[in-house]
């Protein structure tokens, strides 16, 4: 089934694959809405379901205006399933042992375990933010954040939907029992948690939800970016749409990372002692610790720096590199090193391993680069504001969970040191409970338009050219 620019608006379930021609694919995903639906009451933002929020709602999938913005009650939300369009003549195994053959458009019995584990895992990850970030709407910092808040958890949403749909769709009985269970896990559930560690992490202050949105969905962004290359279609032109959403998500973090140093630097120069505490701001310190908390958390969700799964996904033609086509010329990489530091009698070994064991690596090297940018854009703030202080990304060995330095201590330079170094030196290297409630103390929340709580400097612009007055949220229709 081809994907067109087309999208059935009126549907129950807004879709552009032609829902209304597969009976059989209509009542199932008609059936799981209002489990879905009740989730999403359960689990969702917290007592702003009656609020009208301006939001973004996907009407296309063409490039020259996808997207309406208006005042929407976010239960009625229209979550639909969209596929990039594509003729399916053109399609092709962009990467691995097949490279350059015809896609698939059904998928292959040799690889129906793969790529269900690597949906599922995909689609946890949608629902769980969620979870996550879903009492924030009451320490907003403004109706303007509020609102990017509630865009970001619905369209997680819509990303659940996209997962799901492909699990209906070409997983049979076991893709409509994983489309359940994704409904039953819970983020931090110590019986049912959700697939990876970073999911499970608390997520309870702003400071959190804007490090969360610039990390953790920025992995996200070259997770979706690797699936956009696989050999099976449908996952490939869903990613690929999914992308077009997730870049407002990465917007949201840096900015309101940029927005939160740039007033912290403000308040360090109004303070006669430097003192951001005193101004009710969140200091540099803190802001550094924050960095290195959920980066980390986020590098583990790139799996292992060596790993056979990875070669395997490569080889098959599941999961490529970050713009596989674009980038590379070798698309088998069938030879070919990638050097990296092992933990060796105490000491740091460089080793060459075979490029497909370490595409995970390859991978996270991409995303590493992409959150430096961003590290220079946050200081170049500092720079204007006259500040000295600079902020920086931790090493990649430090604070591992996942990978080659599980199980190893590093300092945030990646120097090798012992667990009770490590111990002793927590509170000043990440999040510590003190942190939060520290935070948690300053955030209350802002709800009058055009205002911005103190800890916190006003974008440059408004949504969708709207002005800073505007209410992005009617709190109190």
């Amino acid at each position: 089934m081809t994907a067109s620019t087309s999208v059935d608006l009126n549907a129950k379930i807004p879709n552009n694959i032609g829902l209304a021609h597969d009976t059989k694919l209509r009542r199932a995903l008609e059936k799981w809405l209002p489990n879905y639906l009740e989730w999403w009451n359960d689990m969702g933002p917290t007592d702003f379901a009656d609020k009208p929020v301006y939001l973004r709602t996907a009407v296309s999938v063409s490039t020259d205006g996808w997207a309406h913005y208006e005042h929407v009650k976010m239960p009625d939300y229209r979550w639909g399933i969209f596929l990039n369009p594509r003729d399916p003549s053109e399609s092709q195994i962009r990467c691995g042992d097949d490279a350059g053959k015809p896609a698939w458009h059904e998928v292959p019995g040799e690889y129906r375990n793969a790529l269900r584990r690597i949906i599922v895992t995909q689609a946890d990850t949608e629902p769980a933010s969620v979870e996550q970030q879903r009492l924030l709407g009451h320490m907003a910092p403004s109706l303007y954040d509020m609102r990017n808040l509630f865009q970001v958890n619905v369209e997680e949403g819509r990303h659940l939907w996209a997962m799901v749909y492909l699990l209906h769709k070409y997983f049979g009985r076991d893709g409509r029992d994983e489309a359940d269970e994704l409904l039953n896990r819970r983020s931090g559930d110590p019986d049912k948690p959700r697939i990876l560690g970073a999911f499970n992490q608390p997520c309870d202050h702003w400071l959190s939800f804007f490090a969360f949105t610039m990390f953790t969905d920025r992995d996200g962004k070259y997770q979706l970016a690797a699936l956009a290359e696989s050999g099976f279609d449908p996952l490939a032109r869903t990613t690929e749409f999914m992308l077009t959403e997730e870049a407002h998500h990465l917007f949201v973090g840096q900015t309101g990372l940029q927005r939160i140093i740039q007033r912290t630097a403000q308040l360090e120069k109004l303070d006669p002692n430097g003192d951001v505490r005193a101004q009710g701001g969140i200091d540099f310190d803190l802001i550094q610790r924050t960095i290195n908390y959920w980066f980390t958390y986020s590098l583990d969700l790139f799996g292992g720096e060596v790993s056979n799964n990875a070669a395997d996904f490569f080889g098959s033609g599941l999961k490529g590199r970050f713009r596989e086509m674009k980038k590379y010329d070798d698309h088998k990489a069938i030879t070919g090193t990638y050097r990296l530091p092992h933990v060796e009698g105490g000491v740091l070994v460089d080793k060459d391993i075979p490029l497909r064991n370490a595409m995970n690596a390859v991978l996270r090297d991409e995303y590493i680069t992409d959150c430096e940018r961003a590290l220079r854009k946050w200081n170049k703030v500092l720079e204007q504001e006259g500040v000295s202080r600079r902020l920086t990304l931790p090493n990649p060995r430090f604070h591992r969970h996942q990978g080659i330095y599980a199980g190893h201590h590093f300092n945030p330079e990646g120097e090798l040191i012992s667990a009770d170094e490590f111990e002793a030196n927590q509170p000043k290297w990440l999040l510590v409970p003190a942190d939060n409630e520290y935070l948690i103390s300053i955030m209350k929340p802002v709800y009058e338009p055009g205002k911005f709580a103190n800890w916190i400097a006003p974008p440059t612009r408004g949504i969708e050219g709207q002005p800073a007055e505007f209410e992005y949220v009617k709190l109190h229709d």
